[in-house]
């Protein structure tokens, strides 16, 4: 007999304990009414420019700002700096999707677009609310606990400045542009092992990267680096190799990254180019370990995101990341679209799979999360699993994984809990949701 979905989830949670998510990102409004209840606060650790814990960082009470080293994981100044047409216009965007907006509502958005102050207002208003955005999706109906890890750009310019004053006719200039990414690729997987370090320090159960460089991204990177080192503009076969030099880097280098919290899992997005990562790849979704799982989004059950990147090889599970309402600063919310919201919701499958059974393991949480799919035609050429995320058999099976192999467990899910039905595709506008891009590895 198949249980009720609601009644099997609550019968698993009832005497759960809470696991811990390190929301890698562009900071995180602890003071939110949404993110307050569910805040990690380390009892090791006081206000007091102290390090009572002794873990190099000094008053890491809810985690830990490696953009400015210091314990504030968001900065309060940009509260009430941004207009009224930030959210305005994700806000139409959202009604015309849903086939919701009046035609003067159509038109401003698409005349908005067009001012180069709106664009720019937007990417720092993206980067101001995007890490609470995401954190909330994360501990969204649980005991989830969300520790807040502020991401540090890696400053780009150094970099081409070492280029640009090497003159050598004589060096393979390929081979060179190789070993300068590389460098980067060192310079930025470092400071993200600092960060995977400290999060296995403070025993995080999961952490979400919502962050990336996606191909188009790198290209842009690697094009300005190939006319330091051969003084043209490459071709768009040159452009496209360059890019592949610098993902496959980043990927290489990122190894040590996940490596270095070998009890956490890492959830990645798998970026919003719309492009296939099998063959151009994105890191760090690109990273293959035990302990990362790569999340594509979807819009609810009906069909994969026209904006999300995809792949049979690098692309594991798929999850909702389409108008996605969560917290935002200042005790706001607001629907925003990206593969940036589906890892967090699969990022809170995944603690939830911990606290029915704590004795799980990275390797059998992405077991779990994998096996128990609800299959979607649409997504069999999209993602490894061919389906999306399914919270409610996913901890049934962790519950059952304590008296049993989790294969049986798995196995075991799939009869007692019923897929989710499918929605309705009809009146939906697929390509007018643009999606809040990645946190920036690079800047």
């Amino acid at each position: 007999m198949k249980l009720p979905l609601a009644l099997a989830t609550l019968a698993v949670l009832s005497t759960a304990h809470a696991a811990k998510i390190a929301v890698i990102d562009s900071g995180l409004d602890y003071k939110h009414e949404m993110i307050t209840p569910n805040l990690w606060t380390n009892s090791n650790e006081v206000e007091d420019n102290r390090d009572e814990d002794g873990n190099g960082y000094q008053d890491d009470v809810h985690g830990w700002n490696f953009a400015e080293q210091n314990g504030k994981i968001i900065d309060y100044k940009y509260l009430g700096t941004f207009s009224d047409d930030c959210k305005k216009y994700f806000d139409i965007q959202g009604k015309y999707f849903l086939g919701q907006a009046t035609e003067a509502e159509i038109t401003w958005m698409r005349e908005k677009v067009k001012e180069p102050n709106f664009a720019k207002e937007m990417g720092k208003f993206g980067n101001f609310v995007h890490g609470t955005h995401v954190a909330g999706i994360s501990i969204r109906d649980s005991k989830n606990e969300a520790m807040g890890i502020k991401l540090i750009p890696t400053e780009v310019k150094p970099f081409f400045e070492g280029l640009q004053n090497n003159k050598s006719m004589t060096a393979d200039k390929w081979q060179l542009l190789e070993k300068a990414f590389l460098a980067l690729a060192g310079q930025q997987m470092k400071l993200l092992t600092d960060i995977a370090k400290f999060a296995a320090f403070h025993k995080a159960d999961v952490a979400n990267g919502s962050f990336g460089t996606g191909f188009k991204q790198a290209k842009m990177i690697s094009d300005n680096a190939f006319r330091l080192v051969f003084f043209k503009k490459p071709t768009e076969e040159e452009s496209n190799r360059a890019a592949r030099l610098f993902i496959n880097s980043l990927i290489a280098e990122g190894q040590k990254f996940v490596a270095a919290a070998p009890d956490t899992l890492f959830v990645f997005a798998a970026g919003n180019d719309g492009m296939s990562n099998d063959e151009f790849g994105t890191s760090p979704a690109n990273i293959k370990a035990d302990n990362v799982i790569t999340v594509g989004a979807t819009y609810r059950n009906e069909f994969f995101a026209p904006f999300s990147n995809f792949g049979t090889k690098m692309v594991d599970i798929a999850a909702p990341g389409m108008l996605i309402d969560s917290a935002i600063p200042g005790n706001d919310y607001l629907k925003v679209s990206g593969t940036s919201q589906a890892a967090p919701f699969v990022a809170n499958v995944a603690a939830k799979i911990k606290e029915a059974n704590p004795k799980l393991k990275p390797a059998e949480i992405k077991k779990i999360l994998m096996g128990t799919v609800d299959l979607k035609n649409f997504l069999t050429e999209k993602v490894t699993t061919g389906g999306i995320v399914n919270l409610e058999r996913a901890v049934v099976a962790a519950q059952m994984s304590s008296t049993m192999s989790v294969k049986e467990a798995i196995d075991r899910s799939k009869v007692q809990v019923n897929d989710k039905p499918a929605g309705l595709k009809s009146h939906r506008n697929f390509g007018t949701v643009v999606p809040m891009p990645l946190t920036p590895m690079f800047r």
